[in-house]
């Protein structure tokens, strides 16, 4: 039998004697960056540490852009937000032992979110591995036990001729479907060691397509041609798999309503005739895709935000489509086509027979004005008034970033994302924090539009430290901060379920004299005046900070 390596990559002569004769001076750090740049990156965030050092000295000799924040959840949150924004690899370079574990709340959202977040880390020297107690400063018994029940992969490197096939292996792992964050971690004196390793070049890691078993999508589409009331529920996993025109096109050939899951924000047009927008905590929502004879259920696992905290209990056939093998059928039995959203959509658009129904329009205007009474009859006319502020202030294009906190939670059901990939907030784990490190990496993956931020003043506080950050990177990040002197979300639930809140009411600084401190220009703004202050900061360049004293309300609940 022979082989033909005819595809194997051939070195010219000059590459050839750069290989036989690497430059001086490199060490594991080098052979880091240098596996990085050949797998594509082009930007890394993170934060120095003692163990890591060799990693960092050696971004100096690269073509790399580095982005370092002031703690390293942050730093996180900035890679996740990357990688949702460009679809690409999120490098992010920790320490070893504290510096890693404070990573690992903003690695969770990335898992939830599916960001393709690459973490690499130091380890104590070598000597040390294996669980000893040598006392080595940041030591950990096994670093790598405490993220792999968070990460897709974890990958240990002993060696220097380690490190290229370590990366690499694990940049596949995170944009394999679905993408998510990885681990790799590397001895501090393997990063030091001086290496004559050749220069690393181009590597591979291009993960294999995942598309759809053809018999499932045969009898898929079988379903929703002879379906009565077909309707469709469209996850994070279309924006990520860049799946809305499929999308588009598939409802409008079947005439089947169109609800966006808060992940999926923008997945969907939301003033289009059949688009029930994103109103899922609604029992009028949740009563008509129960009715819905046939569900198709694209990019969502059906989790507690996406089926009005578990309440909906649809009565006709689903059909799932998700790319994450585990979410399928975990909630809902279903017809299940394990496939990226694209790629199932677009076999399904091939293969269902249009099918026309003059009803589905105005079902859906039905719906949306009883939606709209539901509100109307809660006095929520602030909240309404500051959501459409925002709106009219933001560029269509630009992205948003929402941490946890009321004007997100409102913003989940109410706010048009003009655009898929527009609208990103922490609510897969739903920790605090999130919305201005995360708008800080999207800045640094596109400096050419700005980019909103908005928290509550308690998740502020959780990141103010990368207000120097922004400052010294000048990135276009415009950050909301809605001060209603403590966990606003928090409190009202307390009130519900106990009758008073406890340990939700802060002291807080004042955010505008401290971001001016930091050199970032901030305004104190009203309701009245929100959308003109907002977009005149979203306008200018560099960072803004805009700080509204208003203390808002979520709308009743409908699944209790």
């Amino acid at each position: 039998m022979s082989h033909d390596h005819d595809d194997r990559p051939q070195l010219t002569a000059a590459q050839a004697e750069a290989a036989l004769n690497p430059p001086p001076g490199r060490n594991g750090g080098d052979l880091v960056v240098e596996t990085l740049q050949g797998l594509g990156a082009t930007t890394v965030f993170g934060l120095p540490g003692q163990h890591a050092l060799g990693m960092f000295d050696a971004l100096r000799r690269s073509s790399l852009s580095y982005v370092g924040l002031r703690v390293e959840n942050n730093a996180g949150f900035a890679a996740d937000a990357y990688g949702r924004i460009t679809g690409e690899v999120a490098p992010l370079l920790l320490s070893t032992g504290p510096g890693a574990l404070t990573s690992l709340a903003a690695l969770q959202e990335a898992a939830a979110a599916s960001a393709p977040v690459l973490a690499i880390s130091s380890q104590i020297p070598t000597a040390g591995l294996g669980g000893g107690r040598h006392g080595y400063l940041h030591e950990l018994r096994d670093q790598k036990a405490s993220f792999r029940d968070i990460v897709k992969s974890v990958h240990t490197v002993r060696t220097a001729s380690q490190v290229p096939s370590a990366i690499a292996a694990a940049w596949e792992s995170a944009l394999t479907a679905p993408h998510g964050p990885v681990w790799v971690e590397i001895p501090q004196d393997v990063l030091l060691a001086e290496t004559t390793l050749p220069v690393v070049s181009a590597l591979d890691a291009t993960p294999r397509e995942l598309y759809s078993r053809p018999e499932l999508t045969v009898a898929a589409a079988h379903l929703l041609s002879k379906a009565e009331r077909p309707a469709i529920i469209a996850g994070g996993g279309v924006v990520r798999s860049d799946a809305a025109g499929k999308l588009l096109a598939l409802a409008e050939k079947i005439d089947a309503p169109v609800v966006t899951t808060f992940g999926g924000k923008g997945a969907f047009p939301w003033e289009h005739p059949l688009s029930l927008q994103s109103w899922l905590e609604d029992r009028w929502t949740t009563d008509f895709l129960e009715s819905a004879d046939v569900l198709l259920v694209v990019g969502s696992g059906l989790g507690e935000l996406s089926s009005n905290y578990h309440t909906f209990a649809p009565r006709g056939r689903v059909i799932q489509i998700e790319a994450d093998a585990g979410k399928l059928e975990s909630n809902h039995p279903a017809l299940g086509i394990h496939s990226d959203a694209r790629e199932a959509l677009a076999g399904l658009l091939d293969a269902v027979e249009p099918r026309k129904d003059d009803t589905a329009a105005e079902r859906v205007r039905e719906l949306l004005e009883r939606v709209r009474e539901r509100i109307a009859a809660q006095d929520l006319t602030l909240e309404q008034r500051v959501i459409a502020s925002v709106r009219e202030a933001l560029p269509d294009t630009s992205p948003s970033f929402w941490d946890m906190t009321i004007l997100a939670y409102w913003a989940w059901s109410a706010f048009d994302a003009r655009h898929p990939n527009t609208m990103h907030s922490a609510q897969g784990a739903g920790g605090l924090g999130y919305g201005f490190p995360a708008a800080i990496g999207a800045a640094a993956a596109d400096r050419t539009r700005p980019v909103l931020a908005v928290s509550g003043d308690g998740g502020a506080m959780y990141s103010i430290a990368e207000l120097a950050t922004v400052r010294q990177y000048d990135l276009p990040v415009t950050w909301l901060i809605v001060d209603d002197g403590g966990y606003g979300i928090l409190r009202e639930y307390m009130t519900g379920a106990f009758g008073e809140a406890t340990a939700t009411e802060l002291s807080r600084p004042d955010f505008v004299a401290l971001a001016e401190s930091f050199g970032v220009p901030a305004v104190r703004t009203t309701p009245e005046t929100l959308a003109a202050d907002l977009g005149k900061a979203l306008a200018a360049p560099g960072p803004s900070v805009v700080v509204l004293p208003a203390l808002l309300k979520m709308f009743e609940p409908t699944h209790l």
